[in-house]
């Protein structure tokens, strides 16, 4: 199967700052982007990069923007490889398709500021719920150039990845491999913070219970992936209590935040977590959900 960084659009200035993510991380990654618009998804008042919209007869206004902002990407990264396509079928249940072959799907999600936090809204909240691939939901950013959507993780510029890690969860391998490769491939700094409850912990030893040896517990978790990506520069950090405020301190200046949601049973229903609902309620930066068993 041929993976593609997908990324959803509907028009809106934050589905605009979604596509240049997208577009850096299908650059670094060197495989196709896909831009797509779902199903009967309402269409914002759409401004292409470029300035106002000129209609081209006899074309659907969905169909306009989507060659419009492939045009503006593939004129911006010369090789980049683009495909564009009309979804059928209602936006979350579309989106949620397209997920299974994204490597990553990336969706906008609106940001009045640091105080307002993420507004995900109802299709970007369903598909995060449901999907089995990585989602992550970007902010629509604002710089000095006017009309230019500024990438939040460019290539190069250390921006730092931020990673919450429950080493409860079952997550490490899956959520660890996509946090390393991302710090990788972007030349970036990996900081892992990992939160713990002492009274939480089953069958705990004493040396468990205190910070020193959780941070060895962490520490031996993440030995095999620092061997694994020598070049990433990492910190660590096991604090007490639940992870989500620590990853929104530490993400003030971080270019991207992982996290990690496990899968749930169908009796349970789609599920996001208390941590990852925190952290894109008030986390600046996009914020990749990683899907796990």
């Amino acid at each position: 199967m041929c993976r593609t960084v997908t990324v959803g659009l509907d028009g809106s200035p934050e589905s605009l700052a979604a596509a240049e993510w997208a577009a850096d991380e299908a650059w670094s990654r060197a495989i196709p982007l896909r831009l797509v618009h779902a199903g009967d998804q309402p269409l914002h008042d759409y401004v292409p990069f470029a300035g106002d919209p000129v209609t081209t007869a006899g074309m659907d206004r969905a169909d306009q923007m989507l060659r419009e902002v492939a045009a503006v990407l593939a004129h911006r990264r010369p090789g980049l490889r683009l495909r564009w396509a009309r979804l059928d079928g209602s936006p979350v249940a579309a989106l949620t398709d397209a997920a299974r072959e994204a490597d990553p799907l990336v969706l906008g999600s609106r940001g009045l500021g640091r105080n307002t936090g993420y507004l995900l809204g109802s299709v970007a909240s369903a598909v995060l719920a449901r999907a089995e691939r990585p989602v992550v939901l970007v902010r629509e950013a604002t710089g000095p150039r006017p009309g230019k959507v500024e990438s939040p993780l460019p290539s190069g510029s250390h921006p730092g990845v931020v990673l919450g890690l429950d080493l409860c969860d079952g997550q490490t391998e899956t959520v660890l491999d996509f946090a390393f490769d991302t710090a990788a491939r972007h030349r970036a700094a990996l900081k892992v913070v990992h939160g713990w409850n002492p009274s939480a912990l089953q069958d705990a030893g004493p040396d468990d219970e205190q910070p020193g040896g959780r941070a060895e517990v962490l520490a031996e978790a993440l030995r095999p992936w620092r061997d694994k990506y020598p070049q990433v520069e990492v910190a660590e950090e096991a604090v007490v209590g639940t992870a989500g405020s620590h990853l929104v301190d530490a993400s003030r200046d971080a270019g991207l935040v992982v996290v990690g949601r496990r899968r749930r049973s169908a009796q349970l229903g789609p599920h996001i977590g208390p941590v990852t609902h925190h952290v894109l309620r008030e986390a600046v930066p996009p914020v990749a959900v990683v899907s796990h068993d």
